[in-house]
């Protein structure tokens, strides 16, 4: 027992220790850190030597049952028994994208349907509904991304509070009024907030790199909508939006939590019976790439410059082949551009140069192409100079590629963390709700370890200059100075 009990406090110490090294870029210590050499031992490691002798982590996905409704609506399924509650996902094909088919520029319908679904339906006003979610301590809500519109709720798992809790849920997706009185406060607020951004550089630069990077596609609007669509947002394009979209044709459920297969089922055919059947949204248009460099500067008072540069990346992949080519490129990506301090881009930038207190990149796949991002904050009168070296180290990462250390420290560190993505009922349906979203098979969670092991350093490489054009990127600033006039 004593040794089974020093066995896993080993490996729990050996996984902490991993993730120790994914330490936020945004340190408020950066200042008083002394800086040391990341190649050189650490002392205290070297006196671990029962670390050398770790089994490999052994890990089990959780087990998922899939079915459909009589509706038509699939649904993903997990057991766990551990805490009385139950997590609900239902996402649509119905994101913001689909803001310009209900309207010509009617940006902003997504998410104030969104918005208004728990303020009020037929049945209940927007007092009653509140007061009956609080009663239940559920939490229930909606919210509209660029691809998804997702209803998720959480609840306790006796019917005492469950079939309420559906009840609610179902009366959002099918009864809600859209009450013109709240929709005109809903539309003040949301403008004072729209204001506000004018304010935030980041937000800023945003807008304006997707507007940039995606043109006429349906990305390249903001999903909360602009200044001067938000106004003419009225009933009729929300009532429009729901019966077009929030229905089973176009839906996709996953749920975790202390219920048995049969209870499961049951509660799966109440959430979507009352659903319109509809039709399946069609297939968004796939944006053009950028063919040449493209610089963009945004006047603004401030001391600080912040730069945002990229490209056109990924779409979600859905077969085996694509899944392994982005597992190369998250890897590749996570040196060159990831948010620790192993990072190239951090170490040189922040550590070495002093131009940042932090600097990163990320892929964001979606249906279709999603962005490539790379993002920090810098003085003005660095803004040229850090930008200048951000590029020269990708140049030189796709030319000499990673070392092997590299990418050994860094599919460790992504095996031993993949755990922490299904330690809970919500990370769990969170990773439920996104694979079904995307049609994606188990065989995406259950073999994402042999996906990391299977890398090979030249396949990384490759992957890498494949997906990155440095030479075409989008670079976007926003501050006091422009950096690309001759200082």
């Amino acid at each position: 027992m004593t040794q089974n009990l020093l066995s896993k406090s080993v490996r729990y110490l050996s996984l902490s220790l991993l993730l120790a090294m994914s330490v936020s870029s945004h340190a408020e210590d950066y200042r008083a850190t002394t800086i040391v050499d990341p190649n050189a031992p650490i002392a205290a490691l070297s006196t671990l030597t029962s670390l050398d002798n770790v089994k490999p982590l052994q890990i089990t996905v959780p087990d998922i049952e899939q079915f459909t409704t009589t509706s038509g609506v699939r649904v993903s399924f997990v057991r766990t028994t551990a805490l009385p509650i139950v997590d609900i996902d239902l996402r649509f094909n119905a994101g913001s994208a689909r803001d310009g088919s209900i309207r010509t520029e009617g940006y902003g319908i997504a998410n104030m349907a969104a918005t208004m679904l728990t303020q009020g339906t037929t049945r209940l006003d927007e007092e009653a509904f509140t007061r009956a979610s609080e009663t239940l301590g559920i939490n229930l809500g909606s919210s509209a991304y660029k691809d998804m519109f997702i209803v998720s709720l959480r609840s306790l798992s006796d019917d005492e509070h469950l079939l309420p809790a559906i009840d609610l849920m179902t009366q959002m997706l099918t009864e809600a009024t859209f009450d013109e009185q709240i929709l005109a406060r809903n539309k003040a607020r949301l403008l004072v907030g729209l204001q506000q951004q004018k304010q935030d550089p980041s937000s800023l630069a945003s807008l304006a790199f997707n507007e940039a990077l995606y043109g006429t596609h349906p990305y390249a609007h903001p999903s909360s909508g602009t200044l001067q669509s938000v106004p003419s947002i009225n009933r009729a394009d929300l009532l429009d939006f729901t019966d077009r979209y929030l229905v089973a044709a176009n839906a996709s459920l996953a749920m975790t939590g202390n219920l048995t297969s049969s209870e499961a089922k049951a509660l799966a055919e109440d959430i979507t019976a009352n659903l319109p059947k509809g039709q399946a949204a069609a297939v968004l248009p796939e944006p053009k790439p950028l063919t040449k460099a493209q610089h963009i500067h945004i006047p603004f008072p401030s001391s600080q410059t912040t730069v945002l540069m990229g490209q056109l990346g990924n779409k979600r992949a859905t077969d085996p082949v694509a899944q392994q080519q982005q597992t190369n490129f998250a890897i590749g990506n996570e040196v060159l551009a990831g948010g620790d301090f192993n990072a190239r881009l951090m170490t040189e930038i922040r550590q070495n140069l002093g131009y940042t207190y932090g600097i990163s990149g990320s892929m964001n796949p979606m249906l279709t192409r999603g962005p490539y991002q790379i993002g920090f904050s810098t003085r003005n009168d660095k803004a040229r100079a850090a930008i200048d070296a951000s590029l020269s180290i990708i140049d030189e990462t796709l030319t000499q590629g990673i070392t092997a250390s590299e990418m050994r420290l860094t599919t460790d560190n992504m095996k031993n963390s993949f755990p922490m993505s299904f330690a809970s009922n919500a990370g769990i349906n969170g990773l439920l709700g996104m694979m079904n979203f995307y049609q994606l098979p188990n065989s995406y969670l259950s073999d994402y370890v042999s996906r990391i092991e299977q890398v090979s350093l030249p396949a990384v490489n490759q992957t890498l200059r494949d997906t990155l054009e440095p030479e075409n990127f989008l670079i976007v600033t926003v501050g006091e100075v422009d950096p690309w006039n001759d200082q």
